[in-house]
């Protein structure tokens, strides 16, 4: 699911007219969803799954996608998920941690919810290597169509495509982003014109929108009903970017966009597809590009291509986007963010997400090679995050919005139980391929959650320790050491306990600075503080001061910048006469109760090679001296 960030069209939404921002929206939204009619009726009637290419075969699978976009986009998301908004953001970790404050004070429910959170997550990113993999490969074989014995060259020319949209990730995408909603919107246009063009053909598929017809498909093939849905789903794949999303264009942008042209433009390719395959069963080989006249064959071909491009294009955004927040939030080791605009804060680029991208994306098109073979391990990561987000949505409208148990147990078990036949459907498919996102998911939830740990347990073994702040403050009194001038920062997660950094500094070089400053970084559970929030300060007597700086989970901690809101005259933040000085734990795996060794050497080698505090918060390289102290775990 792609949760792309602002790094697209539509840099000015906030004060676009409705009309482009809904060009916008399109352009980054609905670029995953948008580009599923090119696989998806290709893979349910391919024979894996046993579908009859007849009349009430076409009709059952039509009238299934048709109402689970109604149920799982249209009512799930429009109008419940996308009022989840954590002031305003939306994805899985901003919903993450929406349920974590839902869950104030229920210790087990918190935990419980946290896990799902992370576990979607994870799955996203298995999500992240799948979707460019698979758009990518099933526009490029539209070419097989058009040129015989050119099928070889699929494959190169997917990775010549994949490989470049990966090596321009680090130069930004604001100016292409602006082609990307006029490029959407022509592609949604041009999926209902062959829609219609399908339709006139064969009118009586239009009778899939009865439900009646998806009924009869379960009930005529007991067997097959739910093993289908494994591929149906394919239809759903991006229903989380128009949640992911939201923080960029609101709503009503997002939902107006979903009514009035992608909806629309879907459901008639979809039955466009079908009225196609009544008239030619053969034509199940690729119904997509076949639906197309021949003389338009090549041009579809080139626009397919930029519309796989800009859903690729979202769910590696998304990627950087989520990876940001899961720092901010305590769940990722910091990583070196790259700012590619001076004028949108939601354009980065994380180098280490990129590349690992990259490898998974070439992998998978190197040992699948085609879109086919590679839909057999979509949808277990798909159908995993919507199912851990719509648990996080339920805990959100029972403890948060406090809704009516009776109004709301009987909606969200239907949501539950939708998205748990989904599931179900796909985990058959981890056997036939799709353990790759499995594998992936499971490895970085095994990775947050040894960070998360490990942060925990090294604050604790530091605490051991420390010593209590105003034993240290009486000291000083009674001995003073020298006093320098200027102002002394010391960063440190406990604020009552004196910084190994501090107590070091002191050994060695004798010295206090005229002001020393105890600084800890808070992050909230919301966004974004505002900066009337952001400082709190109290005075200890003998020149300390303990300073609280809060920042959201999408907000630039940069220490700096926000030690300027201090307007204490006791102390003088100026850059020439203030020191940083910070310190680096080095941890030695060892049998104390804690993690499992294992654990403890991962989290020891991912401590040791995170981004350090010196970059992460923007502190001035000739002001910080780093002090380091070996941590047993």
């Amino acid at each position: 699911m792609a949760h792309a960030s602002s790094q697209v069209a539509g840099a000015e939404h906030s004060a676009a007219k409705p009309l482009s921002m809904l060009v916008a929206a399109v352009g980054v939204v609905y670029g995953d969803i948008g580009t599923s009619p090119l696989y998806t009726l290709k893979e349910v009637f391919s024979g894996a799954y046993g579908v009859p290419v007849n009349h009430d075969g076409v009709l059952g699978i039509l009238s299934l996608i048709f109402w689970s976009l109604i149920w799982v986009v249209s009512i799930k998301y429009m109008m419940f998920v996308l009022r989840a908004d954590n002031q305003g953001e939306g994805g899985i970790m901003a919903l993450t941690a929406l349920a974590r404050r839902a869950a104030a004070g229920r210790a087990r429910l918190r935990t419980f919810l946290v896990i799902c959170g992370l576990i979607g997550a994870a799955l996203f990113y298995g999500d992240s290597m799948i979707t460019p993999a698979i758009s990518v490969l099933s526009a490029i074989e539209g070419l097989g169509l058009a040129f015989e014995g050119i099928d070889h060259w699929v494959v190169p020319l997917s990775l010549v495509v994949l490989v470049a949209l990966f090596l321009i990730q680090r130069h930004g995408t604001a100016r292409i982003g602006i082609l990307f909603g006029p490029i959407m919107v022509t592609w949604f246009l041009v999926l209902g014109a062959l829609g219609v063009y399908g339709i006139v053909q064969h009118p009586e598929v239009l009778q899939a929108v009865n439900p009646a017809w998806a009924v009869r498909f379960f009930v005529v093939h007991p067997g097959m009903g739910v093993a289908i849905l494994g591929a149906v789903v394919l239809a759903l794949t991006g229903a989380e970017a128009l949640y992911a999303d939201m923080g960029h264009f609101g709503r009503k942008p997002i939902a107006r966009a979903w009514f009035i042209l992608v909806l629309p433009g879907l459901m008639l390719n979809y039955f466009g597809q079908g009225a196609l395959l009544l008239g030619d069963p053969e034509a199940a080989r690729n119904p997509f590009y076949l639906l197309a006249p021949s003389w338009a064959l090549l041009p579809l071909v080139g626009l397919s291509t930029l519309a796989t491009v800009i859903a690729s294009q979202a769910v590696i955004s998304g990627a950087f986007s989520l990876t940001r927040q899961a720092i901010q939030l305590g769940y990722i080791p910091r990583m070196y963010i790259q700012h590619t605009s001076s004028a949108e804060q939601g354009q980065i680029y994380i180098g280490a997400v990129n590349w690992s991208l990259m490898v998974g994306v070439v992998l998978l098109v190197l040992g699948f090679e085609s879109s086919g073979a590679l839909a057999s391990a979509y949808g277990v990561a798909v159908t995993g995050t919507m199912l851990m987000t719509t648990i996080l949505v339920s805990a959100v409208i029972l403890l948060l919005w406090k809704w009516p148990p009776l109004l709301a147990v009987p909606l969200l078990f239907g949501f539950l139980l939708v998205d748990g036949l989904y599931f179900a459907a796909n985990v058959p498919k981890i056997i036939q391929g799709g353990a790759f996102p499995v594998i992936a998911g499971i490895a970085l939830f095994v990775l947050m959650t040894t960070w998360k740990r490990g942060k925990q347990l090294l604050v604790d073994r530091l605490d051991e320790g420390a010593l209590p702040l105003p034993i240290f403050i009486s000291s000083i009194r009674v001995q003073p050491p020298h006093r320098v001038q200027g102002t002394a920062v010391f960063l440190t997660a406990r604020s009552d306990a004196v910084p190994h950094a501090l107590l070091h500094n002191l050994l060695h070089n004798q010295v206090l600075h005229e002001q020393v400053v105890l600084l800890t970084v808070v992050y909230e559970d919301i966004p974004r503080v505002p900066p009337q929030r952001r400082f709190e300060v109290d005075a200890y007597g003998e020149g300390f001061f303990r300073v609280i700086l809060h920042f959201g989970f999408t907000d630039e901690p940069d220490v700096p910048e926000a030690l300027k809101l201090c307007h204490l005259d006791d102390l003088d933040f100026s850059p020439m006469r203030t020191t940083y000085f910070l310190s680096r734990e080095t941890v030695i795996a060892s049998k104390l109760e804690g993690m499992a060794r294992w654990r403890e050497s991962l989290f020891a080698f991912m401590l040791k090679n995170a981004n350090g505090n010196l970059r992460f918060f923007n502190l001035p390289l000739n002001r910080v001296i780093e002090l380091g102290t070996q941590v047993e775990m």
